[in-house]
């Protein structure tokens, strides 16, 4: 799930293939009927099979443009593999599934079951809708530019061969039936990654029939408005952070009164933007840029998705409060060059402006926002993106939870900035089958702990929660924070 409109947005031959087309999924649609090629996937060192589904732009309409989805299957390693897939619903909204780098993590599952990827409409290379706000390699004040992301995409909206009206999460998540439907599965097993989730609790509602069990990982119930609660989330993240370094010794006394300074940094920053001279990180040609207070939070706020990053906050606000802004630039190029990449900008806006913006106002922004040090810049700016947008259409009471007796795994990280634990525990009132757990030390995404894959597969593996754990990696702990350049205190 990306965090705000610019920087916080914050994975065989020939014989194989015969197999694949021979055993998959169920038989009650005459088996599979999409033609698939061997291909190779980035992160994957086997062969997966790719191939192209068609449909209807307008699926009520059922006529005028058809659209490509990119569907990928990577075969099950078994000779006789379980007849129900993993099928990944990515984040964003706006990234593609093919481009997800999280196959090397669930290889476990993949020994007994294939794992489907499907581009959704408007990502990778389903009919994207591109609008790049920055380019990576850019120079560091066009980088750090913090402009009118709404007049950008406009100009962007005017290019695209598309009606965006077509480009929701229901709509989406019919043209996923539709691709179960012709690869063969009967059912399948869901795994939703941040805005995923919310893909996923609504497919559940819409072919309720067709799903086994579902993993929601960083869970968005259709309670959570993006980017509403950004500010008041992002703010207990930063907050977590700041006490962890105050309570460690070496991180207190490494950066001592790190929280006053930081304020007066963004006091600072609120009366006028720094003049900043800094080396480029990659050309090491020295550049001079404003930096504003808006950019630099919007920057921060992508830093605390992961721990591993945010150990490197403390540091990175140290120096700048000291006037050096090196380590602040490595870091946020770092974040927005992986972000250009990999999230279609225009389906963010498609689904948020369609599924989001029309449910409050500025003064709900302003009110979630209040006493945070990010403030209501996110929720104001995708609000005056969202002026104008077409509006879609969509099934009456959409925004209801999503009442499901589905087995659920729902998975949370302790230090999440955009999806706390608080977000899964209300999804869960009322999926009636459902666990909740809550990994320690992690932030946006729970996959990189051990237990929290072993989970995964024990609830694919039993087809229900009873008998799982609770609790996940009790001796989990944020990792330690830099003190300096060289690391870690050993």
């Amino acid at each position: 799930m990306t965090g705000g409109a610019r920087r916080g947005f914050w994975a065989l031959g020939l014989a194989v293939l015969l197999v694949s087309c021979s055993r998959g999924g169920g038989s009650e649609a005459g088996g599979r009927r999409l033609e698939l090629k061997p291909c190779r996937l980035e992160g994957l060192s086997t062969q997966a099979l790719c191939g192209t589904h068609e449909v209807f732009e307008d699926r009520a309409a059922k006529a005028g443009r058809r659209i490509p989805l990119r569907v990928v299957v990577v075969p099950a390693l078994a000779a006789q593999p379980q007849p129900d897939p993993l099928v990944l619903l990515a984040g964003g909204p706006g990234q593609a599934a093919s481009r997800a780098p999280v196959l090397a993590a669930v290889e476990r599952i993949r020994r007994h079951r294939d794992i489907v990827l499907v581009d959704q409409r408007g990502t990778g290379d389903s009919n994207p809708l591109k609008c790049e706000v920055s380019t990576p390699g850019e120079g560091l004040a066009s980088a750090m530019d913090d402009g009118d992301v709404g007049q950008k995409l406009r100009a962007c909206r005017e290019r695209w061969d598309a009606d965006v009206r077509q480009y929701t999460t229901p709509v989406a998540m019919d043209d996923l039936d539709e691709v179960r439907e012709a690869l063969g599965y009967a059912k399948v097993n869901l795994w939703g990654v941040s805005y995923g989730t919310r893909a996923a609790l609504v497919y559940m509602r819409q072919h309720p029939e067709r799903v086994r069990t579902a993993i929601l990982d960083g869970v968005a119930p259709l309670s959570l408005y993006l980017p509403l609660y950004a500010a008041r989330d992002g703010q207990r993240a930063l907050e977590l952070l700041l006490s962890h370094c105050e309570k460690d010794a070496a991180c207190a006394k490494a950066y001592p009164e790190l929280r006053p300074r930081t304020e007066a940094l963004l006091a600072r920053l609120e009366k006028a933007p720094e003049q900043v001279r800094v080396a480029h990180p990659r050309t090491g040609v020295s550049e001079d840029f404003p930096l504003t207070r808006k950019a630099f939070l919007g920057s921060l706020f992508g830093q605390l998705y992961s721990p591993e990053v945010a150990s490197l906050v403390p540091l990175m606000l140290d120096r700048a409060s000291h006037g050096d802004w090196a380590p602040f630039v490595a870091m946020s190029l770092q974040l927005t060059d992986g972000l250009e990449s990999s999230v279609s900008r225009g389906l963010y806006f498609a689904v948020v402006c369609a599924e989001d913006a029309p449910f409050y106002d500025a003064a709900a922004v302003e009110r979630e926002a209040k006493g945070t040090w990010f403030g209501p810049t996110q929720g104001l700016e995708v609000l005056a993106a969202c002026e104008g947008w077409p509006r879609a259409t969509l099934p009456a009471g959409y925004r209801e939870p999503v009442t499901s007796d589905v087995p659920t795994l729902l998975l949370s990280g302790e230090l999440d900035p955009v999806t706390p634990p608080s977000w899964a525990e209300e999804a869960k009132r009322t999926l009636k089958n459902g666990l909740h757990v809550v990994v320690p030390g992690v932030g946006h995404n729970t996959l990189g702990a051990e237990c929290a894959r072993s989970l995964m597969g024990a609830l694919l593996d039993q087809g229900g929660v009873e008998g799982l754990k609770p609790t996940c990696g009790a001796s989990l702990s944020r990792p330690p924070f830099f003190t300096s350049f060289a690391g870690p205190v050993p």
